[in-house]
């Protein structure tokens, strides 16, 4: 994991992954959520459906290389908290770079 690029290890379905929140991600986050910029996303992350949380999963996977991101069975917790890992690792990589 490359933690400066903002790059996060989690656990879904008992397989190690890697998320990462590129620009790439944002803009499939922001176009799967139907909003424009970086407030509206924020805004919309406090409500995610499970609709949504499936398009922010897949994208954060897809940001860590993971093109065949099938999150249909992942359990909604484990996506949560890979979500949220990979938002914190972005903070945490501008922090630290």
């Amino acid at each position: 994991m490359n933690g400066a690029r903002g790059e996060a290890a989690v656990v879904l379905g008992g397989a190690r992954r890697r998320v990462c929140l590129t620009l790439g991600a944002l803009a499939e986050i922001e176009t799967g959520l139907g909003v424009d910029g970086l407030a509206a996303v924020a805004e919309r992350m406090k409500t995610l459906s499970a609709r949504d949380l499936m398009v922010v999963l897949a994208a954060v996977l897809r940001g860590g290389g993971d093109e065949a991101a099938d999150v249909s069975a992942v359990d909604p917790r484990e996506a949560a908290v890979a979500v949220a890992q990979a938002f914190a690792a972005a903070s945490s990589g501008q922090a630290g770079g």
